[in-house]
């Protein structure tokens, strides 16, 4: 797993990679790749811009292994002085990634779930206090776990396809999304709206989600990684100092709730997980799941 005490929007010095305004290539030509079992990464040290790739079929689930292997390539990225900015997407046709692993939730021992979620932890404070910049490149559906990644990204396109949704669906599970989900949610959409999503667990189709703001703009899928690519080139012509100052402004204080509070977080989701009420709900929904595969 990642070290403890992530640093969010501060990790390294502010004047780093390439001068502002300088032209990006595009699209994307990747210079140097790197992966692991679940995660592709390629760099553009041009460009200044790297690709993770998610790549865990069927499904990409945020299971502990994947969790861990996004949190190292990604700290990889943070380390390296050539890059600027990161965009997310799937390997996997039709899913960006269906969310966090339910197996990891059924039928383990507290120590476990609490592995677990300390890892669950740590992917969203790094993302969401990264200091590059984070574009989310939705090129399928994007449910609850998958959801929280596209939305602790600094801008979010998706593919326009009415056939995929996203959105924070947990209460469908008897899951409650925790505060630090529920808090990058608001800041997204507003207080109603995420009130409202959160209580249904609701899933929206793309173009729903652009209209509410879960996502910022549709594209048709040829053009999704050409479009994530001159987005980034258009956040990457400011000076990174003033980009990265104002990003810590605006996430600060949502980084604060959790930082100082990772240990209670814990062993809040692994008092809630273990309830028999709770893993029955888990069981009976791993059990649809079978159904509708077979």
């Amino acid at each position: 797993l990642c070290p403890p005490g992530v640093l969010p929007l501060g990790r390294r010095p502010l004047a780093w990679g390439r001068a502002a305004g300088q032209p990006l290539g595009l699209p994307l030509a990747p210079a140097r790749a790197f992966s692991n079992n679940k995660v592709l990464v390629e760099l553009d040290e041009s460009s200044g811009v790297a690709m993770m790739k998610l790549k865990s079929p069927p499904v990409n689930s945020l299971s502990l292994d994947l969790l861990t292997e996004f949190c190292i390539s990604l700290e990889k990225l943070e380390n390296n002085r050539a890059c600027r900015g990161v965009i997310f997407t799937s390997a996997i046709p039709k899913i960006f990634s269906s969310g966090l692993d339910i197996t990891e939730m059924c039928g383990k021992s507290a120590e476990h779930y609490a592995e677990f979620w300390r890892a669950v932890q740590e992917i969203w404070l790094r993302i969401y206090g990264c200091n590059m910049v984070t574009i989310a490149a939705v090129n399928g559906s994007s449910p609850a776990g998958g959801c929280l990644i596209a939305l602790s990204c600094d801008y979010r396109i998706m593919v326009d396809n009415p056939k995929f949704t996203i959105g924070l669906n947990e209460a469908q599970l008897g899951i409650v999304a925790p505060f630090w989900f529920k808090d990058t949610f608001v800041n997204v959409v507003g207080q109603r709206i995420a009130e409202r999503s959160l209580q249904l667990g609701a899933l929206y189709p793309a173009p729903e989600a652009l209209k509410l703001g879960i996502v910022d703009e549709l594209v048709p899928e040829e053009k999704l990684q050409e479009r994530a690519a001159a987005v980034m080139a258009q956040w990457l012509a400011l000076p990174d100092h003033a980009r990265q100052m104002t990003k810590s402004m605006m996430r600060k204080t949502v980084l604060d709730r959790l930082i100082p509070h990772r240990e209670e977080d814990i062993q809040r989701f692994v008092s809630f997980t273990s309830k028999e009420s709770i893993q029955k709900s888990l069981r009976m929904y791993m059990e649809m799941l079978k159904k509708k595969r077979s």
